[in-house]
């Protein structure tokens, strides 16, 4: 079984890394706060400009 390919690295648009930045702050948090059972994040997909970052953050190409 040979290694999935690594994906190019997209360049995040400057508006959105404060975006992606809170919503992976979160990410953390609530798995922190999950002690392994798991966890439930809720956001608003609002800043549909930043629609592709969103997609590569939460593994849209799975």
């Amino acid at each position: 079984m040979s290694a999935p390919e690594a994906r190019p690295e997209r360049r995040i648009k400057a508006e959105c890394r404060e975006y992606i930045a809170e919503i992976e702050g979160r990410m953390h948090v609530a798995k922190s706060n999950s002690k392994g059972e798991g966890a439930i994040l809720v956001f608003s997909r609002d800043r549909t400009d930043c629609a592709d970052e969103l997609n590569d953050l939460l593994g849209g190409d799975r």
